[in-house]
């Protein structure tokens, strides 16, 4: 059986933000096809090592290697083999979805650009809202629409932070859709996140970050109930 590839690979990563040292010699790796989550208490650095991991952030030692290329805030790799969606909608709001999309595509170096973010638009459900201005849309909507943007680029890793916040259960459902399809298809996700719910149904296993480090992780892989992976999480947590 062939060995799976390690798609990202963060080494001794530390990140010092002013006087304090956030990430702490963080050692962590996603391979070809795995759903991770990152999950910890507030101000444990999940933020932090999310825009190090994406590359808005350059790490203060140690290195990400992403599909074998060393990630830095210049880094082409960036672009072209992840899309990542964090708090930031990175949208322009005196923009159509469908020219925000244009925009990405050409940014991105998309072929068949309008075919394809009129296919995205239809998944996320925004085709109708497709000339509209979107400095009138709602939380959901905008986050409809950076997911559409995300898939843009058909990325080989999805990067996802807080992915649920300020979506209904409509748009849940629909995320969750569309991150089980990336699945069957190979692609390597790795999601922060604090809704238990969600990273028990969709993670193959879960890494726990406190105080800036990986202090435990779980392969879950339908051996662990939701209640049994929360009651590991606390005893963690309460002991690391």
């Amino acid at each position: 059986m062939k060995e799976l590839e390690i798609m990202l690979e963060l080494k001794n990563v530390n990140k010092m933000i002013g006087e304090k040292l956030i990430l702490k010699n963080v050692t962590l790796s996603l391979k070809e096809g795995e759903t991770l989550a990152v999950v910890g208490p507030n101000g444990a650095g999940k933020s932090t090592f999310f825009k190090c991991t994406v590359g808005l952030l350059q790490p203060s030692g140690g290195e990400i290697i992403l599909d074998g290329e060393v990630v830095n805030k210049k880094s082409q790799a960036i672009k072209e083999k992840i899309g990542f969606l964090g708090h930031e909608s990175f949208l322009y709001n005196n923009m159509t979805p469908i020219e925000n999309l244009q925009f990405y595509g050409k940014l991105y170096k998309v072929t068949d650009i309008d075919k394809k973010a009129n296919e995205l638009l239809k998944k996320v459900g925004l085709h109708l809202f497709r000339d509209l201005s979107i400095h009138s849309f709602s939380r959901g909507m905008i986050q409809r629409l950076a997911i559409a943007r995300v898939l843009l680029p058909d990325p080989k890793i999805l990067m996802l932070d807080e992915p649920h916040t300020g979506l209904d259960l409509e748009a849940v459902a629909l995320l969750n859709a569309i991150i089980k399809e990336k699945q069957k298809n190979g692609t390597s996700i790795l999601i922060i996140s604090h809704d238990f719910e969600q990273v028990h149904s969709l993670a193959d296993r879960i890494a726990i970050l406190k105080k800036g480090k990986i202090v435990d992780q779980l392969n879950l892989n339908g051996s662990m109930d939701l209640f049994e992976m929360k009651n590991w999480y606390e005893n963690v947590v309460l002991g690391a």
